[in-house]
């Protein structure tokens, strides 16, 4: 089926759907997207703006998220494999037949380079690189097969229950109670020249790289059992409870990785559309 038939068939469901938390979430998408605008040449952003019209960059971070509630088997089935890179190791070798998040940006990258492209299948394909750059920042979304990326990895997040997949796709982020404009600024502020530099790569099997070696480090240590039950029987395995510590430990790394998404979708995007050296302070916005 051609991209753009599938782009026409989600575009008229998209205002109606609900707005369920994938990824990043909401939240965080749109803080890499805030992130990568100010650093955007003049170049690719009269690209974007040719391709998207007057929807910002932070709106389109959140679309293929969006449309995963439609129930057609294109957000079913088809494009679920693109939200994330399974990895029981440390090295990307190759993506499985159903595809993944590091084959559907090398995809849609060809297709935005495609003159023959039409200008839907070119608009789903910017709206999803916008996307799946943060995605492959997320740890977790660089997961082990065994856990599912940790969704089968149940824990207990200040007393209430949840799995660590969650924890890293929203709560880390939502709990700093700031709207995605103030979250972009702080980390903004705190974005050096340097860093931009250091950071500025635009090959996705990096981003997998990163995330993998930070995903070995997230995972909470295993309470040791209880003893039996006067009765004999097992006593169910405490979960892990993670609070005040845990949150202190790596909400500096949830924020690097949101700042180096932005900083990396600014790069990805300036050289797809013609600049791919970072810019100078100036010639940003």
């Amino acid at each position: 089926m051609k991209l753009r038939h599938l782009f026409l068939s989600a575009a008229v469901a998209f205002a109606a759907l609900p707005t369920p938390a994938f990824a990043w979430g909401k939240t965080g998408h749109r803080v890499v997207a805030k992130i990568a605008d100010s650093q955007l040449s003049g170049l690719a952003r009269a690209h974007i703006r040719e391709l998207i019209g007057v929807e910002s960059l932070d709106e389109a971070s959140t679309w293929p998220d969006e449309m995963r509630s439609d129930p057609a088997p294109f957000w079913q089935k088809t494009s679920t494999p693109w939200h994330y890179v399974t990895l029981n190791g440390l090295i990307y070798d190759h993506a499985p037949s159903e595809g993944d998040a590091l084959e559907a940006i090398e995809r849609f990258r060809a297709v935005l380079m495609d003159p023959k492209a039409s200008r839907a299948d070119k608009q789903l394909a910017l709206r999803f690189i916008i996307h799946l750059v943060g995605d492959l920042h997320q740890p977790l979304h660089v997961g082990k097969c065994c856990d599912r990326g940790g969704n089968e990895v149940k824990v207990r997040y200040f007393g209430k229950e949840s799995n660590l997949h969650a924890i890293w796709d929203s709560a880390l982020v939502d709990d700093q109670q700031l709207s995605f404009t103030e979250y972009a600024e702080r980390l903004e502020r705190h974005i050096s020249p340097q860093d931009v530099i250091d950071w500025w790569t635009v090959r996705p099997k990096d981003w997998i790289a990163e995330s993998a070696r930070i995903r070995e480090t997230v995972y909470p240590d295993v309470p040791p059992p209880p003893p039996p039950a006067s009765s004999g029987e097992a006593t169910p395995a405490p979960l892990p409870d993670l609070s005040y510590a845990y949150v202190y430990k790596f909400t500096p790394v949830v924020n690097q990785r949101l700042s180096q998404a932005g900083v990396r979708l600014a790069a990805y995007l300036n050289a797809l559309f013609g600049h791919p050296q970072p810019l100078a302070k100036s010639e940003g916005k």
